[in-house]
């Protein structure tokens, strides 16, 4: 009995389902289910649950690929009809199984299951990237779409300076420094908004290290107002910092972010009402 114990512990009789052992083992196995009763009774077990099993587990694969993998498989039971007519001609005490084409049934429809994960896992990967080149799509509009609102709400802004008469427009003139310089700036005291006209800008292009400077001069004391840069294409309107009170705006030339107060010998322009 521990004998049989053993042997059905081996794992040859999963192997021999799954029709993975060599034809000399699987004589083995058919010869000792004849023999004992106890290994019949296992064979059949795992029979059965290896077929609900596949029965549980089954994919529903489309018509292509239905069709190629029955094919392989009858083509491949015609193959196994020779070899299992041989391999049941064992001696006469022996009882033949009907488990040659069975097991492999289950070899085969293993192998049509493992191909459908694997078409399934593909197709999986295939999603994933359209998925993935969706959202990048959808992220590039979306910041598309909010450049654009920015630009329409900048207009928007340009407009309104145009439009609203209680801003003030002068235009300020070149120094000593750069007598060509020159700016309009748009100032309304009421709103307390001050813009600089770019298209108007007559200076030369800054470079990396440093920036234009907006002063407005309250009581003879300069006001930090922001700072811009000259490029090739300035072409727009810029919204500087805030005030209320001004006497005369200036610019000038300081390093890149601002200084606390103006360079003298660097004002490019300057105005007042």
């Amino acid at each position: 009995m521990e004998d049989i114990k053993a042997y059905m512990e081996t794992g040859i009789l999963e192997l021999y389902v799954l029709g993975d052992i060599s034809p000399q083992e699987k004589l083995q196995v058919e010869e000792m289910v004849a023999k004992h009763p106890l290994i019949k009774a296992e064979l059949e077990e795992i029979e059965l649950s290896m077929e609900l099993f596949a029965q549980e587990n089954a994919i529903e694969p489309n018509e292509a690929l239905r069709s190629r993998i029955l094919n392989s498989v009858l083509t491949n039971f015609n193959d196994d009809s020779t070899f299992s007519t041989v391999a049941n001609k064992i001696e006469d005490n022996v009882i033949s199984l009907p488990a040659a084409k069975s097991s492999s049934f289950y070899k085969y429809a293993f192998a049509a299951c493992l191909a459908l994960l694997l078409a399934s896992g593909v197709a999986l990967i295939s999603l994933y990237g359209k998925l993935q080149d969706s959202y990048t799509q959808i992220a590039t509009l979306q910041t598309n779409n909010q450049h654009f609102a920015n630009q329409v709400n900048f207009k928007e802004g340009e407009l309104q300076v145009l439009r609203d008469t209680s801003f003030k427009f002068l235009k300020l003139q070149g120094t000593a420094h750069s007598p060509d310089a020159g700016l309009t700036v748009a100032w309304s005291p009421a709103r307390k908004k001050v813009w600089i006209d770019l298209r108007s800008l007559k200076m030369p292009v800054n470079d990396s290290t440093h920036q234009y400077q907006l002063w407005a001069l309250v009581g003879g004391k300069p006001v930090d107002l922001g700072v811009f840069d000259k490029t090739a294409d300035s072409t727009d309107m810029k919204e500087m910092k805030s005030t209320a009170l001004a006497d005369a705006f200036a610019v000038t030339l300081e390093p890149k972010g601002g200084s606390v107060s103006p360079t003298m010998d660097q004002m490019m322009v300057v105005g007042k009402f």
